[in-house]
């Protein structure tokens, strides 16, 4: 059992005592909960030899499970890894605003896609632009929504393919620095996503609570973007690839993170009812320390960081956009001569997924060490 689960296990209910979490906050705790336990289910598999029995219990399958994620992770890298052009990739990240933070957790669905939508038209605006590259680039984003400590700080990383098609369809690429300087990406991100909120609020398409309801006066909520407007949104890049295939493989780190793995708990006190974390502190050079909490503030904090129902977190874009996978993408393979890439995974089941990623045989028999295991029948629905 992880140390996540057992927090879980162990406080949730003395949680829900205080906390009124959401539908989804809720599937989510008891997912992490019951995984990999007699709740959700098992299969039972004889050796064809020995005869001898193993259970396995069934995995939650849940994206904020910190135990479900690894397979998950490896096989969309495997999918993506064709994709991959011999070219500069870089990685961005977009930041939001503290003074956004509380009406953004109010108004997640909404709010989130925009940041998608003012990433997706700052990156294709300017790098249509003659001035930075004249090109159609390809790129993908993906949301978090958590710093070190688990406070809620929604911010995108996007990975950006550093050159692109033009509209003669031929190959442009670029220098080794980034295309685009970090302050007219900052400032373009910041217009969009300001632009975009004005209009929402016109369109009283936003939900103001707690304490921000005074946002519902039209002064107050203008005085609030004029000092967003005010900011300077930090964003930054950096090229961190060393040939196509360590893109993916850079990326899974990144994909399929959750707010926090079990690694990075480093001890639970049941005495005193406390988590200690594991945590880079960045103003101090990325010194490693620790921050300790309430069980219950921990699982406040993870909760946070629940996205809602149905909510596409990985988006593509551009020529790495699904609609133009097989024509533009495919086009900018042949011009950059681009490697092709042969799947390890495709076809292959979960237990062969495994037996590959953990280098052995995940059907052999544990007690004969000969012979395999096979699902009984009745188990085999």
């Amino acid at each position: 059992m992880s140390a996540i689960q057992n927090i879980f296990r162990g406080y949730f209910t003395e949680y829900l005592d205080t906390y009124r979490p959401t539908y989804q906050q809720t599937k989510a705790a008891e997912n992490i909960i019951y995984c990999k336990t007699k709740e959700l289910g098992q299969h039972t598999y004889d050796c064809d030899g020995c005869g001898h029995s193993v259970v396995r219990y069934h995995s939650c399958r849940n994206r904020h499970c910190p135990t479900c994620q690894g397979v998950t992770k490896e096989v969309w890298i495997d999918k993506r890894n064709k994709d991959v052009l011999n070219a500069p990739y870089f990685h961005v990240v977009f930041t939001m605003p503290k003074q956004l933070h509380r009406i953004i957790y109010h108004n997640q669905r909404l709010l989130y896609d925009l940041m998608y939508k003012a990433v997706a038209e700052t990156l294709t605006e300017l790098a249509a632009d003659k001035k930075y590259l004249g090109a159609q680039i390809g790129f993908f984003s993906v949301l978090h929504t958590w710093g070190q400590n688990l406070y809620y700080h929604p911010h995108i990383h996007t990975v950006v393919l550093a050159g692109g098609l033009t509209k003669d369809n031929k190959w442009r690429k670029m220098s080794k620095k980034f295309f685009i300087p970090v302050k007219v990406l900052s400032k373009k991100f910041r217009g969009k996503y300001l632009y975009y909120l004005k209009e929402y609020y016109k369109q009283n398409r936003l939900i103001f609570l707690n304490d921000t309801q005074h946002y519902n006066d039209a002064n107050e909520f203008r005085k609030l973007v004029n000092e967003c407007y005010s900011l300077d949104w930090y964003s930054y890049t950096k090229k961190t690839f060393q040939g196509p295939l360590a893109v993916m493989k850079y990326l899974g780190r990144y994909t399929h993170r959750i707010a926090i793995s079990n690694q990075r708990i480093k001890s639970v006190d049941v005495a005193n009812s406390t988590v200690t974390l594991g945590v880079k502190d960045y103003k101090n050079n990325n010194q490693k320390t620790t921050v300790t909490m309430e069980s219950l503030e921990f699982i406040r904090r993870f909760l946070m960081h629940v996205l809602p129902k149905g909510f596409v977190k990985i988006r593509h874009y551009g020529i790495l956009a699904n609609r133009n996978r097989k024509t533009k993408l495919s086009l900018c393979r042949k011009l950059t001569r681009s490697p092709h890439y042969e799947s390890k995974f495709e076809g292959l089941n979960t237990t062969e997924v495994l037996s590959i990623l953990l280098g052995k045989d995940m059907t052999q028999c544990p007690a004969c060490k000969k012979a395999h295991l096979k699902k009984r029948q009745e188990d085999s629905s």
